[in-house]
């Protein structure tokens, strides 16, 4: 028979951390783009194909990095519960991410809509809000607890017996 304890409550020591993470990235996205777009009057848009070019605008930087930042709280309390090395694994998926991200604007460069300046503005922006996240949340992590790193060794033995 499985059996699986979990505290009542969820333990929520880091929640003001990594909600704090959350609330940073947004305001290094919403400052980078401030700087970029009113400051030094950079047009920052990209364009897929035939498709019309759209301008990034706060909201959409702002809505973009907030979404992206929760999903990856989510991910970090995922793999806190089934990893005891949930930092690391957490830390490298975030970075290939950010590679990813900073990719992105990398080919949308070949495109004859999208300038320079716009590619090194979203590139810049990315690398911020990376900068000023990843560092940060993965501080938050914590090991699996004693009780739980049992739990996890009973669920595998069991699932090896079946």
């Amino acid at each position: 028979m499985l059996t699986i304890t979990a505290p009542a409550v969820p333990d929520v020591r880091q929640a003001p951390a990594r909600a704090l993470c959350v609330a940073g990235g947004a305001l290094a996205a919403a400052v980078a783009w401030t700087a970029e777009v009113p400051l030094l009057g950079i047009d920052l848009n990209f364009r897929y194909g035939t498709s019309h070019t759209p301008i990034v605008a706060a909201g959409q930087v702002i809505g973009a990095s907030l979404a992206a930042l929760l999903l990856s709280w989510l991910l970090l309390a995922v793999l806190e519960q089934r990893t005891p090395h949930a930092r690391t694994l957490w830390t490298s998926l975030a970075l290939a991410g950010l590679a990813a991200s900073v990719a992105l604007p990398l080919t949308v460069a070949t495109t004859a809509a999208t300038t320079a300046s716009a590619v090194a503005g979203l590139i810049v922006m990315h690398l911020t809000i990376g900068a000023a996240v990843i560092p940060a949340m993965a501080r938050t992590a914590r090991p699996l607890t004693a009780h739980q790193e049992a739990s996890r060794l009973t669920l595998n033995a069991d699932a090896k017996t079946r």
